[in-house]
């Protein structure tokens, strides 16, 4: 989800080595490590060292590799690294312990997610918690998946016709064989609950008792996950754009497509207002109608976008990357600009926004993580087999959803994938937590958040209504109530009353 939001984190890329000495104290044994075998994970040494990061290492971050196994159901077999950061609390006289986090994606690196909660964390928080940062198992520094692709998410709209769905299906078939061939069994091993269950040999490992946990998107889901694999193990957990467990993968992505081509009004209005500088469009009907006929122009002939021909199958990933939030809406309006006037044969130079979502998605440089993108999410549900099932889907939701509904309706590798190793996880419990989901949201749309809200009976939800933004704490967008509610928990440990209703701040 968050995998398909901005170049610049499509273009993240994780590289370097950790090494180095210096040794924290042996964590004690958990029980569920005695009981499972797992002992020599929770209460192994960690080296903390220099992070190779940037902005990381002029934070005073420090990371570390933890050991995990492959698989947890043979704890002495096969293991695996992944790497943690970590930013120690402002006061360690009032450090209460440890703050996981997952950014979303899936398979979002998340190692450097610490330096992005910090700006909106008060200050008390910040003296309570060590801020951990993770990139999940077959992740970024995480013994990352290789499939060998050259594109980075695979997702694809489907186009217009019989002929463009079927190349795509040819597409993901073969991204799936490539994948299998390259990383066989282990493909079995990259997905939630095992990264949930990184998380609690992480926890142990650290020396804590309990972890608190903060995430977005699909982090949810993962922190939806631990609460019900680890209960007693939880302390303060914020989910922040929820996913219902129960919808989660393919017909997460159909949820996607009513809400985005709402959002898409919403952004046609606002360009509309601003035509002098975009000219798009005077009326909402008239910018819709500019980007509608933009991705049928690109079926007939593809764009030359630098080195690349773009076609029906890619030109609506660039509004679909679009609709997470208003301050993505400029960058939006300015891309769909120069593709109507490379369609046009203008010589406009393409902005750097443009090239690094395009390159992310379809090479020459693509994504690093796209394959754990599928990875997961083929790993952790079992998508439909038949393929006439998508193209029914398709060609049902072409009416209401003309930008969308060819592409969140689209096959994908998972189609091919082999069968998940377990079934996905059943959230119903009462774990304490709070759920933060704006009404508008296109990713994770507000029925997500109600239904995660039902499932976690001993949840609160703080609703921000009427805003289309996606990761609403912690991220470019911000909102006094809901910032305010996520720190008041984090300080105090005690949720709402009830549940609580935000409104978009007054400009």
């Amino acid at each position: 989800m968050t995998r398909l939001t901005t170049a610049a984190t499509a273009l993240a890329a994780a590289a370097g080595l950790l090494g180095g000495a210096g040794a924290a104290a042996a964590a004690p044994v958990d029980a569920e490590g005695a009981r499972g075998g797992l002992s020599r994970y929770y209460h192994q040494r960690l080296d903390w060292t220099a992070c190779d990061h940037e902005e990381l290492d002029a934070a005073g971050a420090r990371c570390a590799n933890v050991t995990v196994p492959v698989d947890y159901a043979k704890p002495g077999g096969r293991t695996m690294t992944v790497v943690i950061s970590r930013l120690e609390s402002t006061d360690r006289q009032q450090r209460r312990g440890i703050m996981l986090s997952n950014p979303g994606g899936p398979a979002a690196p998340g190692l450097a997610m610490p330096l992005d909660i910090r700006q909106k964390l008060s200050p008390e928080v910040r003296a309570r918690f060590d801020l951990i940062g993770m990139d999940p198992r077959g992740v970024g520094r995480s013994s990352p998946l290789d499939c060998g692709w050259k594109v980075g998410p695979a997702l694809r709209s489907a186009g217009f016709d019989r002929a463009g769905f079927d190349r795509v299906v040819a597409f993901q078939q073969d991204l799936a064989r490539q994948c299998v061939e390259r990383e066989g069994d282990r493909l079995k091993h990259v997905n939630t609950r095992a990264t949930a269950h990184d998380l609690d040999v992480v926890r142990g490992a650290l020396g804590e008792r309990k972890a608190g946990y903060m995430s977005w998107s699909y982090g949810t889901y993962l922190g939806a996950v631990y609460t019900q694999m680890f209960p007693h193990r939880v302390d303060r957990v914020v989910l922040d754009s929820a996913v219902n467990p129960r919808r989660y993968g393919y017909p997460m992505f159909q949820d996607m497509g009513p809400a985005s081509e709402a959002a898409v009004d919403e952004w046609a209005a606002w360009t509309a207002r601003r035509d002098a500088q975009y000219h798009l469009g005077t009326t909402a009907a008239q910018v819709r109608a500019t980007v509608e006929g933009l991705v049928k122009r690109a079926a007939e002939q593809p764009i030359r976008v630098g080195d690349k021909l773009v076609d029906e199958h890619l030109v609506p990933m660039v509004p679909f990357a679009g609709m997470m939030g208003p301050e993505r809406w400029d960058a939006t309006a300015t891309n769909i600009r120069t593709l109507v006037d490379l369609a046009d044969g203008k010589p406009v130079t393409p902005g750097p926004a443009l090239l690094g979502l395009l390159g992310a998605l379809d090479g020459p440089n693509p994504d690093p993580d796209g394959d754990s993108v599928s990875g997961v999410l083929c790993g952790d549900t079992r998508a439909p087999r038949d393929i006439e099932h998508y193209w029914r889907e398709i060609e049902r939701n072409r009416a209401s959803q003309p930008l969308f509904g060819a592409l969140v309706n689209s096959i994908t590798p998972c189609a091919f994938w082999p069968d998940p190793k377990e079934e996905p996880t059943v959230v119903a419990n009462r774990t304490p937590a709070l759920i933060v989901q704006a009404t508008g949201d296109a990713r994770t749309t507000y029925q997500h958040g109600l239904d995660l809200h039902k499932a976690m009976k001993g949840s609160r939800m703080v609703t921000l209504e009427d805003v289309p933004v996606h990761a609403v704490f912690g991220s470019s967008y911000s909102n006094a109530c809901t910032d305010a509610a996520v720190n008041k928990y984090f300080e105090t440990g005690r949720l709402p009353k009830s549940d609580i209703t935000c409104r978009e701040d007054e400009k």
